[in-house]
């Protein structure tokens, strides 16, 4: 693994630079399905769906059309997250140059797929194209998180900047469905993803000659070697051998370089309240802890209420309004909010991760959860445009602050593997949103609300779970700190 001071600043940035680019066209491009589906509808896919009545009355989408459309879009988000233990896999064992170049080849695929989609009739190309598309994206996006640590004072913007091109990535299919109404649907979409096959060779480049092979190493791995208890949940600050005054120059400077790293890891505990809690612990012990289990679990709802809503936002504001044009406004303007408002957002993120502890910005997550479910249940066009803003710059605060509370949690050395079973489980239980779908269209007559009154109610209980959790293990932790100082400092008789 390269240290970040082996490597000149300029290389480092560029690399940065590279991995925010290709992070903005493929990163999460399938989350941008909201602006794709008029032009699939537009296209008539899944048109046959429909029964000879809806397509006699002309409805712009049928039930069972709405219903396959959004399938595709929840296999993809399922397949994103669930693929991110196997891209996890591969990045610990292989390195993130293996990964980006795995991932340039399903970008590619994909985008065949996507481009021929209407010729192909032996598997439905539409669905398996979009999901090598998915696949394609965590193994590029995944692979980056690394280079948060070339700059490591700086590694929570580093993160946001990586996770905010992962959100405006989004914007790749608003871009092209205005090209594609601004055409009058003379490029249509295999033209589009003909032209996209540029992307993956881009990757595949830059993964080549450009980024390290191998992950940056960690603040834990190369700063505080030597400055954690054998036991990894306990952290020991000033307890380095207490020397005689004849001890070697060696071993006072041996002495003074502890005490120095030792400085640099009290400031990351201090600014982060829990990190390093369990680094460096056995695989098993993370995975069987209440930490992974309360982060899991709010990650996972967290995923459903935002990959539901990015599927069905204009479904819902249909009912909500009482009209489909006002709900189509709203969708546009979702579109444009998404991969801006990430954008946006972005330095915001790295000052609160930089600066708060864990604990705030877990509170801040929650606490803007329950006030965009509370106005997603309004049936008032401010209501809904504000909770439509606060969402674009949510989600990519949701999806930074959960990596990066994993990192500070797990540590780098587990990360792979503990993100992606994170994400894993949470991809899984996507599956549940068209469950979700069937329940909102066919059982409460389009009626969206119960089902987010249910998932906001969810999503508080854990949340506060997570947040008690947090704060205990943050004060339990500064305690055995401190307790371990004064017993490796005792008081000199006069």
């Amino acid at each position: 693994m390269p240290h970040h001071t082996e490597v000149p600043t300029a290389k480092r940035a560029i690399q940065i630079a590279c991995a925010v680019i290709y992070c903005v066209l493929a990163g999460g491009i399938v989350f941008g399905f909201a602006a794709l589906k008029p032009v699939l509808i537009s296209e008539g896919v899944y048109r046959s769906e429909c029964t000879p009545q809806e397509i006699k009355d002309q409805v712009p989408v049928c039930a069972e059309q709405e219903i396959r459309l959004n399938v595709i879009f929840t296999c993809a988000a399922v397949l994103t997250n669930v693929g991110a233990l196997f891209v996890g896999r591969v990045l610990d064992t292989y390195g993130p140059r293996a990964s980006g170049v795995i991932g340039s080849f399903l970008l590619a695929i994909g985008s065949l797929l996507m481009a021929f989609a209407f010729q192909i009739t032996i598997i439905d190309a539409y669905l398996v194209g979009y999901l090598c598309l998915a696949l394609g994206g965590p193994f590029v996006y995944i692979s980056s998180f690394q280079l948060s640590n070339s700059f490591p004072h700086m590694s929570g913007t580093v993160l946001a900047m990586i996770t905010g091109a992962f959100d405006a990535s989004s914007a790749v299919f608003f871009v092209y469905r205005l090209i594609y109404e601004g055409t009058n649907g003379s490029f249509y979409p295999t033209k589009f993803f003909l032209c996209y096959l540029i992307v993956p060779v881009f990757i595949l480049i830059v993964q080549l000659f450009v980024l390290p092979k191998d992950s940056y190493k960690t603040a834990s791995a190369s700063e505080t070697t030597g400055l954690l208890h054998e036991n990894p949940q306990s952290v020991t600050f000033g307890s380095t051998t207490n020397f005689s005054d004849s001890a070697s120059a060696h071993h006072r400077r041996q002495s003074t370089m502890n005490r120095r790293h030792s400085v640099v890891l009290e400031r990351k505990i201090h600014s982060s309240g829990v990190w390093g809690i369990m680094h460096n612990m056995p695989i098993k012990k993370q995975v069987m802890s209440a930490w992974f289990f309360l982060i899991m679990f709010f990650t996972t709802l967290q995923m459903l209420r935002i990959n539901y809503f990015v599927a069905s936002i204009r479904t819902q504001y249909t009912f909500l309004f009482d009209s489909f044009s006002k709900a189509a406004s709203l969708n546009g303007y979702f579109d444009i909010a998404l991969p801006v408002g990430g954008l946006i957002a972005v330095p915001f993120i790295g000052i609160i991760l930089d600066n708060f502890s864990t604990f705030t910005a877990i509170s801040a997550l929650v606490l803007t959860a329950t006030v965009i479910g509370v106005l997603g249940i309004l049936r008032s066009p401010i209501a809904a445009y504000t909770g439509v803003t606060m969402f674009v710059a949510y989600r990519p605060f949701y999806y930074t602050t959960m990596s990066d509370t994993t990192a500070k949690v797990f540590g780098f050395e587990t990360f792979g593997t503990i993100y992606g079973l994170i994400f894993s489980f949470a991809g899984l239980f996507n599956f549940v949103q068209t469950g979700l779908d069937r329940l909102t269209l066919n059982v409460f007559n389009h009626d969206p609300r119960p089902v987010n009154c249910a998932l906001l109610g969810l999503v508080i209980l854990f949340g506060g779970a997570l947040m008690i959790h947090i704060k205990t293990q943050s004060i339990k932790l500064r305690r055995s700190i401190l307790e371990r100082e004064a017993g490796s400092n005792p008081a000199r008789p006069l």
